[in-house]
């Protein structure tokens, strides 16, 4: 038995149970983040007895997954937007980076506000706003192919707009209609977002070669606005938001929380350095374009794969023993297996292994932050947890970038991105122990299900 539920069993103040059920089904539910932390994690547990296990909850799960299928898939698509535009002298890798690194970094940005957002809107006009700023955004970024500035704006800016929002909704919505599936759930969203990344990937770079970047930009915003605003149509909260404060300053005391933010804030310094840099780095080895893409796609295949088992290794193993050992496998290929891979056979073992650990950080996060501190809180919680993610997605990628400009630059050998390769290794290492840190706080039980 971990231990938030031995403090939940022993806490003399709890109110009885029938207490629990009239605040969980209240339309408005009335604990607030001053509610003994224990407290809202029994009520949560309460709430979630009585959720519908599916139903029209798979809607909202193909809803939630269209969404997650482009705002996942053209940020893990970047890098081969980034190669063209490198290619065409627009600007070197290491500036490029940092567009794509913004538009994801609008997840930590905005995450808090969106949290605030969500509850006040309710989901279904969230889920347009953000469809319509992401689709809007690429379609913009058409006209912005010749002006790094404009990029900024429209792929940077807008875009990364679209993408926070939509990200937090499909992180949150779930708990609403699962509890025992609910990993599962979670897992078939951002598998879908591989499976973008594999398929807008492979599309994009065949786009470029035959209509070039601004028309490839174009063609890809009319498609998110096609397919997304009907997506969006079709999520909506099973039961009112709950009213929360902006932030839980109880959490700010909460040990596990904030060795758990810390974690999550190491991990996105390394998480978009491979998907970024795989197809330059496939040039400077000697391998094609299309070769290039071809491993960024089964990156993002493989990322998809590894979403969806991680979900449903959440359900089965405990969400917190799942993300140990993603963690674990990044960090292990990282250092162990990329710098090594010279030729096609180990850099396709790496791009298989990576992408598996790199995607099931995603789909673990969400069901971590519901087991520990309670899915009637999930959206401030998850929305303090992305904050911190802001410094790595925004430097990550140009940290590794400049790394790589320092000791060569992308023309020239392999060992030339040792460096960057080292520094994302090191990220994911640091953010593993730190998860084996929660787990151990959780339960001392090797076998304990946390």
């Amino acid at each position: 038995m971990s231990a938030t539920t031995t403090a939940i069993a022993t806490e003399p103040q709890l109110r009885p149970s029938h207490q629990y059920q009239q605040s969980c089904s209240a339309p408005a539910a009335s604990l607030t983040v001053d509610t003994d932390p224990d407290d809202i994690v029994e009520a949560s547990r309460l709430a979630d007895a009585n959720v519908p296990e599916g139903g029209e909850g798979w809607i909202v799960i193909a809803g939630c997954a269209t969404l997650t299928w482009w705002y996942l898939g053209m940020s893990y698509s970047w890098g081969i937007m980034q190669a063209a535009l490198v290619e065409r002298e627009l600007a070197s890798a290491s500036t490029l980076s940092w567009v794509g690194a913004l538009c994801v970094t609008f997840n930590s940005i905005g995450a808090l506000v969106w949290a605030k957002f969500i509850r006040m809107v309710g989901t279904r006009q969230a889920a347009l706003f953000g469809i319509i700023c992401l689709g809007g955004g690429c379609v913009l970024s058409g006209f912005c192919t010749g002006n790094v500035g404009g990029l900024f704006f429209t792929s940077g800016v807008l875009m990364g707009l679209g993408t926070s929002l939509c990200f937090l909704l499909v992180s949150v919505t779930p708990a609403q209609y699962f509890n025992k599936k609910r990993g599962t759930a979670i897992g078939i969203i951002y598998a879908a977002g591989g499976l973008g990344g594999t398929a807008l990937t492979l599309a994009m770079s065949g786009l470029i070669q035959r209509v070039g970047p601004a028309w490839t930009f174009r063609i890809f915003g009319f498609m998110i606005l096609a397919t997304g605003v009907p997506a969006a149509l079709v999520i909506k909260e099973r039961v009112p938001i709950r009213k929360n404060a902006f932030i839980d300053k109880g959490l700010l005391r909460n040990s596990r929380f904030l060795t758990l933010m810390v974690a999550g804030g190491l991990s996105t310094f390394y998480l978009l350095v491979a998907p970024f840099f795989l197809p330059l780095y496939c040039t400077t080895i000697g391998l094609s374009q299309t070769a290039g893409a071809a491993l960024v796609a089964a990156f993002n295949l493989s990322s998809a794969i590894g979403r969806l088992g991680c979900g449903i290794s959440c359900d089965k193993f405990g969400p917190v023993n799942t993300l140990f050992f993603a963690l674990l496998l990044n960090a292990l290929t990282l250092l162990l297996v990329w710098p090594f891979s010279t030729s096609v056979g180990p850099l396709a073992v790496f791009v298989v292994l990576n992408g598996v650990g790199n995607g099931s950080f995603f789909s673990a996060m969400p069901p971590v932050v519901s087991s520990l501190f309670g899915s009637l809180r999930m959206p401030v919680v998850m929305g303090m947890i992305i904050t911190g993610w802001g410094p790595g997605y925004l430097l990550g990628a140009p940290i590794a970038g400049y790394l790589l400009a320092a000791y060569g630059g992308e023309h020239g050998s392999s060992s030339n991105y040792h460096p960057a390769i080292f520094f994302a290794g090191a990220a994911a290492l640091a953010s593993c122990l730190l998860v084996g840190v929660v787990r151990v706080q959780s339960s001392k039980g090797l076998l304990s299900k946390i």
